[in-house]
């Protein structure tokens, strides 16, 4: 499994710590993808379409043989799976899962676009990804992504919600 790729989850529907288990529990399962580490989870305002419930957000780690596009195929059956609609755009949703970063290439298609194009504009994407990585930087900056979260006016917007570490030990995938 060659490639290394970040992903965004994201709920505010239902049981929103329910669908971000879930989630990881079916990336885990394709044969082609392995979850190598998790970020905690944080609540977050909502962005862009405001009137709706707060989210749950989180990134996670993974390694995969798989290509890009497939990839994102493999999120979309997902969030499909777990009662995705897109229905009003940034509106409510069970599930959003966001390729982030892929192999540290720079992706531009009509379908994906990777980096996330929004990613650096994001507390509730850049503060789980430098938990993971508090070095990460993106393709197409020369800064260490840790700069972008400065210049972000919405942070106090992310709280955290449940730890990773620490008293309260938050372990998706059992071994």
């Amino acid at each position: 499994m060659e490639n290394k790729a970040y992903i965004a989850l994201g709920s505010n529907m239902g049981d929103r710590f329910g669908y971000l288990t879930q989630a990881i529990i079916l990336l885990e399962s394709h044969e082609n993808i392995a979850v190598e580490n998790t970020s905690s989870i944080y609540e977050t305002d909502p962005v862009g379409f405001t009137d709706q419930d707060q989210f749950l957000n989180m990134a996670i780690q993974v390694r995969t043989s798989l290509g890009p596009v497939e990839l994102l195929d493999t999120c979309l059956e997902i969030e499909l799976k777990l009662g995705r609609k897109r229905e009003i755009k940034w509106g409510p949703r069970t599930l959003d899962l966001d390729i982030l970063l892929f192999s540290h290439e720079n992706i531009e298609t009509e379908k994906l676009t990777i980096p996330h194009p929004r990613m650096s504009e994001r507390a509730f994407v850049i503060l789980p990804l430098l938990e993971m990585d508090p070095n990460l930087t993106l393709p197409n900056m020369k800064e260490p992504l840790k700069n972008c979260l400065l210049s972000i006016p919405d942070r106090e917007g992310v709280r955290i919600w449940k730890q990773k570490n620490g008293e309260d030990v938050f372990a998706l995938i059992e071994s």
